[in-house]
């Protein structure tokens, strides 16, 4: 797996990434809508913590169990000094070391993009998933197209360090159709987010 670029878009102050930002939570909120009885939670590639925290203190009256695992020690610091309360742990996305259904959400936000082998991934988080996996992706040609016009990484096309797959929204739900019957997909105009429910 492959890291990527280092830019914080989760608490940026530019006005057009706050307002991409705010479209793709309210993208994430309505999937998240659609889990019922979801009590506890692993973020999977969690990196500084971001979506935990965006979790916590939006949906901090559910009760909810949190936990993160990011195959990066430095992150994973990172993301424990964003979230002190909640549990954090060095890990692999092709072997999690959870039993079989351990949660009943299991979230990999910006991380298949990253993965050499992503069905292997998806297989694993199938695994440890009860119910319910969120997933999202940069929703291609158009986050390539969207670093160009900011003209960033223009001798890699606007392909962001570390992006070693692509998908369009239809790619994306080709492949997670593989492995789920039953998907919903949304777009957050330069992401593609997808909940896949297990039988």
């Amino acid at each position: 797996m492959q890291g990527g670029n280092l830019y914080n878009k989760y608490s940026s102050k530019i006005p057009l990434v706050k307002f991409l930002m705010k479209n793709y939570f309210k993208q994430f909120d309505f999937l998240f809508s659609k889990c019922r009885g979801v009590r506890s939670i692993l973020d999977v590639g969690c990196g500084e913590g971001y979506i935990i925290k965006y979790i916590k203190n939006k949906y901090d009256n559910k009760k909810l169990y949190l936990e993160g695992v990011d195959l990066s020690k430095d992150v994973i610091k990172i993301a424990k000094k964003n979230n002190p309360d909640v549990k954090f742990s060095k890990g692999d996305i092709y072997c999690l070391n959870y039993k079989d259904n351990s949660f009943d959400l299991v979230l990999a936000t910006e991380v298949l993009e990253h993965l050499e082998k992503p069905e292997e991934a998806l297989k694993e988080l199938k695994r440890v998933s009860r119910k319910y996996i969120i997933l999202s992706v940069p929703r291609e040609p158009l986050f390539r197209i969207a670093n160009i016009l900011r003209l960033k990484y223009l001798k890699r096309l606007g392909n962001t360090p570390g992006h070693i797959q692509n998908w369009t929204r239809k790619n994306f739900e080709k492949l997670l159709s593989k492995h789920f019957k039953k998907i919903i997909i949304k777009t957050a105009i330069i992401w593609t987010l997808a909940l896949c429910i297990k039988n």
